[in-house]
Formats: structure tokens, sequence, C-alpha cells
């Protein structure tokens, strides 16, 4: 069974499944009780009450809470592995692109939300590793992929000049959030994130890895 999501009387209409229309639901109520909890202290039923379906929903769902979790850390950097695809699809030069997923990247970074579940990752990967792998894979690791990719693109076209992509795609990742991370993982409080501090801090990374890195037409 399926439930529909009205739209303009001459726009087409977008069927949600019932059941997916639901997960959903109950990965984002999900996230607040793990982000109130922790992950060790939340549990199923502590989620199933929140969300006010039976623990038997959760497990037919979801299978376990490393699985739950695993999906709210999903749907959390979705828009972030969005963004940073349409960046480096993009068909500016590679100054333009690297400014755009330097500003995705720092963006993401001081997002309450996304450091919050950071700190949940790294107080819990000791004991679950899976955790870890899993959010490296979705986030860090796929940046640094996708990253590499395009800069290998970027050398075949004459516009990169390093010997090594992905050691220079790990370089600009490292400038853009080197010191964003560690503030937002110990020190949440202390805000000094504003807009024109990122677009600061973005244009001297982009600025410093340019001149190493590109060779300009």
């Amino acid at each position: 069974m399926s439930t529909e999501t009205s739209g303009s009387a001459k726009g087409s209409r977008v069927r949600v499944p019932r059941g997916l229309r639901r997960r959903e639901e109950i990965a984002a109520v999900a996230e607040r009780v793990f982000l109130k909890n922790g992950f060790s202290d939340t549990t199923m039923k502590m989620v199933a009450v929140e969300a006010g379906a039976s623990t038997e929903t959760l497990y037919r769902h979801f299978g376990a809470k490393d699985d739950l979790f695993i999906q709210v850390v999903n749907n959390r950097t979705q828009e972030l592995r969005h963004r940073i695809d349409t960046d480096l699809e993009s068909t500016k030069r590679l100054p333009d692109v690297l400014r755009a997923v330097g500003m995705n990247l720092y963006t993401a970074m001081i997002m309450p939300e996304m450091s919050a579940l950071a700190r949940i990752i790294v107080a819990e990967v000791q004991r679950n590793p899976a955790l870890g792998e899993s959010f490296y894979a979705m986030a860090p690791g796929r940046t640094l992929h996708k990253l590499t990719a395009y800069l290998n693109e970027a050398k075949e076209r004459n516009e990169f000049r390093g010997e090594d992509p992905e050691v220079a795609a790990n370089m600009f990742i490292g400038l853009i959030i080197g010191k964003v991370v560690p503030l937002r993982l110990f020190i949440p409080h202390q805000d000094e994130f504003s807009r024109a501090h990122m677009e600061t801090h973005v244009s001297e990374a982009v600025r410093i890895f340019l001149n190493v890195y590109y060779a300009a037409a």
C-alpha cells in the first residue's frame, strides 16, 4: 500500500510507499533520542515509545540498534553527499569547484547535529568499530574518494599539476576542516563560525591549495 503526496493540480503526483515513509519518520525520531541519550543508553524500546510504534515494528524496519543508528547517520549526511556530488560534477574551473566543496564541507561540519553524532561515534567506536567504519565510508571516506577522482580528471585536462591526486585531496580536506573538527568535538559551545569567518577560512584554504597544485591556463 502507498500514500500519495499531493502537488499542484497540473503537476504529477509522487507516490511514497507507506513503509518507507514510516521508516523515515522513525529514523527522524531516533536521531533525537540518540542525541539526547547517546548510543549506549538508547534502547529500541525508547525509540519505539517516542515514535509511537512497537519494538517489533522497529526491528522489522532496521534489524538492530546499530542499523538504526547507521540509518540516522546516513540521513544526516545525505544532503552533504548530494552537494559534494553536484560540486564535483560541475563544469566550472578548479578554483570555483574547490570553493564550493570547501564551503559545503565547512557548513556540514559546524552543524550541531552532525558534530553531536560524530561525538557519539567517537565515544562508541572502541566498543563498536563498525559504527566508525560506516560513518567514515558514508562521509569522510566518500568525500576523499570523490575529490580524488575529480582531481584525477583535472590532471588529465592539465588543470591540476600534482603527482598524487589522493594526497592532494587529503591535503585540501585537511585545510578545510582541520581546525573545525576538534573544535566541534571537544568545545562545541565555542562559536566562532560566522559566515564571514567561514568564507575567509575557505578562501585561504583554496588559495594555499591552488598555489601548489593549480596549473592555471
